[in-house]
């Protein structure tokens, strides 16, 4: 008895076609590859991220009846009649901040098109909103989603439910587990965080591309994953469709936003020290062996608000003497802003320029002036006389990029803990009856799992100064102020090389901006894979723009390209 899951949306703004071309199973000029049940029973669609809420709790400002995802709503009208004719259920967190209004509008728009639709909700995420933030939502697990699919709902909306929820919850449904079935449940939240960034899985933003046909990646499909009632999956695509799927992408995609070996969530802590990759086939990947235990007693909640407003400037400095043309600028500007300064002010130059360059573009480097300040007015005319007025009055060839505007507001995330049993998470059936969702009987505090045993080091041999990325593949990505950045290899012998060489020490040589910050190493054998998390780097998280990759999408291949000494045998 296979559950096959599929995946249409990895954030808000993901591809709009998706939802069509994951209901009837076909790539662009391709046909369905199933019969008339259609290929998959679920379709699922992951809509938030720590940044979404802050922009829908503004769209909320605004015009209170919003606060769901709006893109949802118009995929869903051609959507629902295919999900009707093919009987696939969809589940999606496309809620958001009210997903009792985006389930009216669905109902709405069921009558509309004369679909008996039925459409149930998760509600209880959304957590009074206290000491200025402007949004306060708990991540809620699966055990809502499958109350309403066992009530006979066609499409669950949620609010805040972990990623990983929307798959847990057809899981529990289809199989009929229990809570206390930790193994299959951590099963199940492996392959929904395999599934729960779309394309990531299939060839999105993979280390290894060029090793491949680069016709696969120009529009990769979306993955499917097909569960096992022990717990295991498939992960795998529509016949047809871009991408690949191999144990590399699936690797890539398991390691992006975790830590360490303890992977906590509200239905289950799964273990991803015990996860097992094991191909099966073109496009086929197995997970097995996934260990689970009881989650934590406590809920994370997503804390969002307004932390002030920024600005920016990116001054262009051409040609020669870079260094003095800059410190010129710096100086005229620090003069200008002397009688009312921004609370921060920051300078980046960006050394893009070469010698002797062929055209201007390639002779100019970049100095980029970014401003906060907790009033708009510090960042807005400020700014704006600070450096425009200097165009006639400052170094050669003064220009920028694009003139300061009025300046922008910035959002700040924290996380913060409640117990679960504080949360009234609530499942509001097709039928208007309202469930409430157990919290966990059992429950296991969190703890670090003791580091394994490293495998035999290579033996001595010469070595070649090379990018790490020759033989390793990173990905990256945030969670809150934090960055992670997880490092796989292919083979034994490189992991045995790579558990070695790349220590936290090593780590921060190769990224010298991660020096002063507290760098934490996880090892995990199975995957030959490190995972590493770099607190505080990304300041107060992506919506305050402290840096100048916000999410660290990119931080693992800056690593990829640094160079180290690598075995000649390796290479």
């Amino acid at each position: 008895m296979v559950l096959r899951i599929g995946n249409a949306s990895g954030f808000y703004g993901d591809r709009f076609d998706a939802v069509r071309e994951m209901l009837t199973g076909a790539g662009p000029g391709g046909g369905p590859d199933s019969g008339p049940d259609g290929p998959i029973d679920v379709l699922t669609g992951d809509y938030l991220a720590e940044l979404t809420m802050l922009i829908l709790g503004r769209d909320q400002l605004r015009d209170p009846s919003s606060g769901y995802a709006k893109t949802f709503l118009r995929q869903m009208e051609e959507g629902l009649g295919l999900a009707h004719e093919r009987g696939v259920r969809i589940v999606t967190n496309a809620g958001g901040l009210n997903p009792a209004g985006l389930a009216d509008a669905l109902r709405a728009l069921a009558a509309r098109l004369g679909l008996p639709t039925r459409i149930a909700y998760v509600e209880g995420d959304r957590l009074p909103a206290t000491g200025g933030a402007l949004t306060a939502n708990a991540y809620l697990g699966g055990a809502g989603i499958a109350a309403c699919l066992t009530a006979g709902a066609d499409v669950v909306v949620t609010g805040r439910v972990t990623d990983a929820a929307l798959v847990t919850g057809p899981a529990q449904w289809h199989f009929g587990w229990g809570p206390e079935e930790y193994d299959r449940l951590a099963g199940a939240v492996v392959a929904g965080h395999v599934l729960e960034c779309g394309t990531q899985a299939t060839g999105g933003n993979y280390a290894f591309f060029r090793e491949h046909d680069p016709k696969l990646f120009r529009r990769p499909g979306f993955p499917v994953a097909e569960l096992h009632e022990d717990g295991s999956a498939v992960i795998t695509k529509h016949s047809g469709t871009g991408g690949l799927v191999d144990v590399g992408t699936v690797t890539a995609q398991l390691l992006y936003e975790t830590a360490g070996a303890r992977y906590a969530g509200p239905d289950v802590t799964a273990r991803l020290d015990t996860v097992r990759l094991v191909p099966e086939g073109p496009d086929r990947v197995r997970i097995s062996g996934v260990r689970g235990e009881a989650p934590p007693p406590t809920l994370k909640v997503g804390l969002s608000r307004l932390g002030g407003y920024r600005n920016e400037v990116v001054f262009v400095l051409t040609g020669l003497d870079i260094e003095e043309k800059a410190d010129l600028l710096r100086a005229q500007v620090t003069d200008a802003l002397e009688k009312s300064p921004p609370a921060e002010v920051r300078w980046e130059l960006v050394r893009t320029d070469r010698p002797d360059a062929a055209t201007e573009e390639t002779a100019s480097a970049l100095l980029r002036l970014v401003v906060r300040d907790p009033a708009p007015e510090a960042v807005g005319r400020t700014l704006t006389g600070a450096a425009i007025e200097l165009a006639l009055a400052s170094y050669p060839g003064f220009h920028v990029t694009a003139p300061p505007g009025k300046g922008a507001p910035y959002g700040v995330f924290e996380s913060v803990y409640v117990p679960a049993a504080d949360v009234p998470h609530t499942a509001v059936l097709p039928d208007g009856t309202r469930v409430p969702v157990p919290v966990p009987e059992r429950t296991r505090a969190l703890e670090p799992v003791p580091g394994p045993d490293l495998p035999e080091p290579l033996p001595p041999g010469p070595t070649r100064r090379a990018a790490l990325g020759r033989i390793a593949g990173a990905r990256s990505g945030d969670k809150g102020g934090d960055a992670n950045i997880g490092v796989w290899v292919r083979t034994e012998e490189e992991w045995r090389w790579l558990a070695h060489a790349l220590t936290v020490d090593g780590l921060r040589a190769l990224l010298p901006e991660t020096a002063g910050l507290t760098v934490t190493r996880h090892v995990l054998p199975h995957l030959r894979a490190l995972n590493f998390t770099v607190a505080g780097i990304l300041g107060e998280g992506v919506a305050s723009q402290a840096r100048f990759d916000p999410q660290a999408k990119a931080l693992g291949e800056w690593l990829r390209s640094r160079h180290l000494d690598i075995p000649e045998s390796l290479l």
